[in-house]
């Protein structure tokens, strides 16, 4: 096996499957990338055994054969070669020798026939969507994503698709975001399957910000998306995603209505001197006022008057203003709603007017 590839060429699909490539494995050949090299191109892929990705680049006059080659080391030579350096590499026995200029590195290989391969994803459902559309689903509600709850169905976000919609859903118990967008579907009976943190926050990174394409397979143990010269698979949560419809509050009759930026910059402040653990904010509504308050174990407190949009009657109610804090950051409208009931009840929180992504924050006690 023998190409040659500039390095500017080579560099971009391997940060790519980079990402998945962990030096510390149980297994060695998971800290390798397999190359494999074509008639007409070079394919490169990483795994964890959750997910792989695989990035393709056009090559000429190439040897075909394939190779598993250290991950990060590889990495690690290209990135230190100048730029528009000609890569030159050979593969000899379980050595490979890479070339470029006056510089010669030999790297220990592996056999490619020990690379765990994923099973070819049969039984599929496809469709097509725009990466930005499905980038900005992701962005709308992975940070509500748990991290190593014993949940394990909660480690990852829900994906729903039914006629005529695509829906992502996240919750760590204490939040929810759901986002979705209208899309020609016809999927017959409703489909849900979650994907992985790691997968989902992977996605995130590798989708477009252009309105390129992107294909997406599924079935019932795996997800496919096939981004231009990227593939991306990972494996899926096996579980019941909880019934999110019923953590929504419906009937709130407390509307608050205020601008997005100037409740941000109010709570932000206020919230230096929170508590560092607990984060809890107490939010007084009156007549056409937010008062927010915080107090600390130093016997510290601050607190700030913000301007609001409300003529109900005087309601005070507890968050986790981190919380409170990631939905302002990603809603977009310049104005947002927040509908209440009581103090005790759930808050839902949108941009104003828009019904398309949706935020609830459980209340705490202060």
């Amino acid at each position: 096996m023998r190409f040659t590839i500039s390095r500017d060429m080579l560099i971009k699909p391997l940060q790519t499957v980079g990402g998945v490539v962990e030096k510390r494995q149980t297994l060695p050949i998971l800290a390798n990338v397999l190359v494999q090299v074509g008639a007409d191109k070079l394919s490169m892929t990483g795994t964890d055994l959750e997910v792989e990705l695989v990035a393709s680049v056009p090559l000429q006059d190439a040897e075909e054969g394939e190779i598993t080659l250290p991950g990060r080391k590889f990495m690690d030579i290209c990135r230190a070669l100048p730029e528009n350096a000609q890569i030159d590499i050979t593969v000899d026995g379980d050595k490979a020798l890479i070339k470029a200029g006056k510089s010669r590195f030999t790297l220990s290989t592996l056999p490619a026939s020990d690379f765990p391969a994923t099973e070819a994803i049969k039984g599929t459902f496809e469709f097509e969507m725009s990466q930005v559309d499905l980038k900005s689903l992701i962005e709308q509600t992975q940070f509500s994503m748990a991290n190593q709850d014993v949940r394990y169905y909660l480690n990852g976000i829900l994906l729903e698709l039914e006629n005529g919609a695509i829906r992502m859903v996240a919750t760590d118990g204490h939040r929810l975001a759901l986002s979705e967008l209208s899309n020609e579907l016809a999927v017959g009976d409703k489909r849900q399957v979650i994907i992985p943190r790691k997968g989902v926050l992977e996605l995130s990174r590798l989708l477009s910000s252009e309105g390129d394409l992107c294909k997406v397979q599924l079935n019932q143990n795996h997800i496919r998306i096939t981004m231009g010269d990227i593939i991306f698979t990972s494996k899926l949560i096996d579980g019941r995603f909880p019934d999110y419809e019923r953590v929504i509050p419906k009937g709130g009759d407390k509307v608050i209505t205020a601008d997005r930026l100037v409740l941000k910059d109010g709570l932000q402040r206020t919230a230096i001197l929170s508590n560092e653990k607990y984060r809890g904010i107490r939010l007084t509504f009156k007549n056409n006022t937010l008062h927010a308050s915080v107090n600390n174990p130093e016997h510290e407190e601050a607190e700030d008057e913000l301007p609001i949009e409300y003529s109900g009657a005087d309601l005070e109610i507890g968050f986790n203003v981190t919380y409170v804090l990631d939905v302002l950051n990603v809603i977009k409208q310049g104005n947002i709603e927040i509908v209440l009931s009581d103090a005790n009840s759930s808050c839902l929180i949108k941009g104003a007017g828009d019904n398309a992504s949706r935020y609830v924050v459980m209340p705490m006690r202060l």
